[in-house]
């Protein structure tokens, strides 16, 4: 919502003093001032409906961004399967090896 249309703040709503006329306040001059009340009221629940309907836009995507960020965050399986039959290979050879050479020795 652009801060230009809102026309009134609170503390102009509230130091806003009427001249009095014979009969009371001027009635021309409040209605004059409601006006705009009212314009401002209305332009409030504008922003307001807006607001509600961005926010909850936002709230239905955000399942979906974050579902996209842990998959671009998720390394290839067939990378992660290679490491893991690598450093099993390692391990079976230092273990085994091991065990090969004792028995021959002895």
């Amino acid at each position: 919502m652009s801060v230009n249309r809102i026309q009134l703040s609170g503390k102009d709503i509230l130091e806003k003093d009427f001249k009095t006329g014979i009969r009371g306040y001027s009635q021309e001059e409040v209605d004059e001032f409601l006006d705009v009340i009212i314009q401002d009221y209305d332009n409030f629940k504008q922003e307001i409906d807006r607001l509600k309907a961005e926010n909850e836009k936002l709230k239905k995507s955000t399942p979906a961004v974050e579902q996209s960020r842990s998959r671009s965050q998720q390394p290839p399986t067939s990378q992660v399967n290679y490491d893991v039959l690598k450093r099993l290979s390692n391990l079976e050879k230092a273990v085994f090896g091991k065990r090969y050479t004792e028995q021959e020795e002895s």
